[in-house]
């Protein structure tokens, strides 16, 4: 069943084009990763969704209206979300929880996303990571069976970003729906059963991270550094462009390394350092997407969410 349902979705500001057709569904227990550029549209996409803005098209929520849902089955965490400075963690959870009829335990919150340790320390005073979870948590905070959450690990150092991916993935393992966006390509293949490709407003393509690669990731590559012998590169048998000291060989097998190794050094060919690498999410992004930067729509003129999403659809 689909929890989220967009249909031909568009948004215009003046102008400027931020959402052109989107059409999309995300499944009850999916997690699903809008991946794209800043100013692709992602934000405004989300805003559109949960209905805290007015969009063209088709919108469904839980099979329904989105402002006829009941505001406690959404967690929603937009990328800017400051919270009062002088409240402690702990503070503001207890604070936020306090909106909904049932809430969950505040130290288990706490526990889950890593900032139990600085659970005293006023919000104006953690670091960018300990109040990015922290915000994770306030979205927590309901128990949601939908969560909404615009850059997760924005401002995280690598460790907590890890530490959120297990969570995200635990709760995604519980059923929790989840509809991310996000600008890290491993992030999105690390986390997404589904992942939508977003560009200058559009969505360009939709699909697990791994049948997005196979078609349209390209070729896996050897690429050999710090080579300066074009003539000897020439005899080799393979598909190998030079260009400033860098020679890539197009559709290599591991298998095939050794035996390119051996034909360069055979060659006289030196180098500096050599990699073999898969296309991946990246890869897929620039073939699709044609280096689209996106538009600066994002956020102009729109009623930009403050925080977690209270009882009958208020925010504090």
């Amino acid at each position: 069943m689909a929890v989220l349902a967009a249909e031909d979705v568009s948004k215009s500001y003046g102008e400027t084009v931020a959402l052109d057709g989107v059409s999309l569904s995300v499944d009850e227990g999916e997690v699903f990763a809008l991946v794209g550029p800043n100013g692709a549209g992602k934000t405004t996409l989300v805003r559109a969704l949960t209905g805290t803005i007015d969009a063209e098209g088709h919108v469904e929520l839980f099979g329904g209206d989105p402002g006829d849902v009941n505001r406690e089955r959404i967690g929603l965490l937009p990328q800017e979300f400051d919270p009062p400075a002088r409240l402690t963690p702990r503070e503001l959870l207890a604070y936020y929880g306090g909106l909904y009829d049932d809430h969950r335990p505040v130290a288990e919150l706490l526990d889950e996303v890593g900032v139990a340790d600085a659970a005293e320390t006023h919000y104006e005073n953690l670091s960018g990571g300990q109040k990015r979870r922290t915000c994770v948590a306030a979205a927590l905070v309901n128990d949601p069976d939908l969560l909404v959450i615009d850059e997760p690990t924005t401002g995280i150092d690598p460790a907590g970003r890890r530490q959120l991916w297990d969570l995200l993935g635990e709760l995604a393992a519980s059923g929790t729906t989840i509809l991310l966006t996000t600008h890290y390509m491993a992030e999105a293949e690390h986390l997404a059963d589904r992942v939508g490709l977003l560009a200058d407003g559009a969505v360009v393509a939709v699909d697990t991270p791994g049948a997005l690669v196979a078609t349209h990731g390209g070729e896996s590559l050897l690429i050999v550094e710090g080579v300066t012998d074009r003539e000897a590169v020439d005899r080799l048998d393979r598909d190998a462009q030079l260009v400033d000291g860098r020679l890539t060989v197009r559709n290599v097998d591991p298998v095939d390394v050794g035996g390119i190794v051996e034909a360069l050094e055979s060659a006289g060919v030196g180098y500096d350092s050599l990699t073999w690498r898969e296309p991946d999410l990246e890869d897929v992004y620039l073939s699709l997407a044609g280096g689209a930067e996106g538009t600066d729509a994002d956020g102009v003129g729109s009623r930009e969410p403050r925080g977690p999403v209270a009882p009958g659809g208020e925010r504090p």
